[in-house]
């Protein structure tokens, strides 16, 4: 029998990457999100069928049959964001939850819930790899909004309503994403004909998975069995800002300079790197390697029309 799942937020750009794996395993696929699409483009993306509308009780409920996963990928993916619209943001994110949560314990009892949760909720952390059962120190609403939404699915999981399972992904990089940290500096490096001055020192820590392998990883967790699993989602790799940037700036074969003013961004984290052990546990470790990650990002952004960005 065709194995089912659910993707909410389907039509972004983490979305986008779980419709494809699961297509790629033999899954009949549904999304939900806003994007306007018509059946022949949602096919395209990889979807047997697609929902235009909210994340909302209302409108899943109206959806019929039976999910086996429910990936739910819609959320705020802004810390800026959370920063200038926190109400609005915590909609998107924890009411968001919620709402899937009540859908399963209403009509999909034996669902499982597959949630791409953030490295954010860790926070403010010294320079070492984390853990899951490193302290959460949020600095943003974007991080208390993700810890917010682990905990609803906690409780789900422990009252019975479905099995939950929550990934804190680090940097998820790749071909389609069109903001943060790679596409500010793609769009910078690539109009520069000097130098480009980026924040903080350049001595900043993340680990980068690309997005492939990040699908990869929700996909693995279908047939988890425990009530509540929460885990890293990364490569394990220590990176510094500096250092991807020069790779970056490589990978668009440009010669600027690369500097750091030296102000911290707001909401961001000094230091990001995880201890991916539990991860490797429970599903394949990454394939996709940073250099040729980036390469293939650079390929990517160099072919789109970024004149209007």
């Amino acid at each position: 029998m065709t194995r089912t799942v659910l993707i909410t937020g389907g039509a972004g750009f983490l979305g986008r990457a779980v419709v494809r794996e699961y297509q790629r395993r033999g899954w009949h696929t549904t999304g939900i999100g806003h994007s306007t699409w018509t059946a022949e483009s949602a096919a395209e993306a990889g979807y047997s069928s697609w929902q235009r509308g909210d994340i909302d009780l209302a409108t899943l409920s109206r959806l019929g049959g039976e999910f086996d996963v429910v990936v739910h990928c819609a959320a705020n993916g802004s810390v800026p964001y959370s920063l200038t619209h926190p109400l609005d943001a915590f909609r998107r994110t924890v009411q968001t939850t919620a709402e899937v949560l009540d859908f399963c314990r209403s009509f999909r009892r034996h669902s499982r819930v597959i949630y791409p949760s953030s490295a954010a909720v860790y926070g403010a952390a010294n320079d070492e790899a984390l853990s899951e059962s490193s302290p959460s120190n949020p600095v943003s609403p974007y991080g208390y909004h993700k810890r917010m939404a682990e905990d609803l699915l906690e409780c789900a999981a422990r009252h019975g309503w479905t099995r939950c399972a929550a990934i804190r992904f680090f940097s998820i990089y790749g071909p389609g994403l069109n903001k943060q940290l790679l596409w500010d500096a793609a769009n910078k490096l690539s109009r520069a004909t000097d130098k480009v001055t980026f924040w903080g020192t350049g001595e900043e820590t993340r680990d980068w998975i690309h997005v492939d392998d990040a699908a990869a990883l929700m996909a693995d967790l279908s047939d988890i069995e425990a009530p509540f699993t929460i885990l890293n989602g990364a490569a394990g790799e220590r990176v510094t800002v500096r250092t991807v940037l020069e790779m970056l700036k490589n990978a668009l074969g440009v010669d600027v300079e690369i500097e750091f003013s030296g102000a911290v961004k707001p909401g961001d984290p000094r230091y990001y790197h995880a201890d991916v052990s539990r991860a490797r546990q429970l599903g394949a470790p990454p394939s996709v390697k940073l250099a040729d990650g980036l390469r293939g990002y650079a390929q990517w952004f160099q072919s789109i029309d970024t004149s209007i960005s």
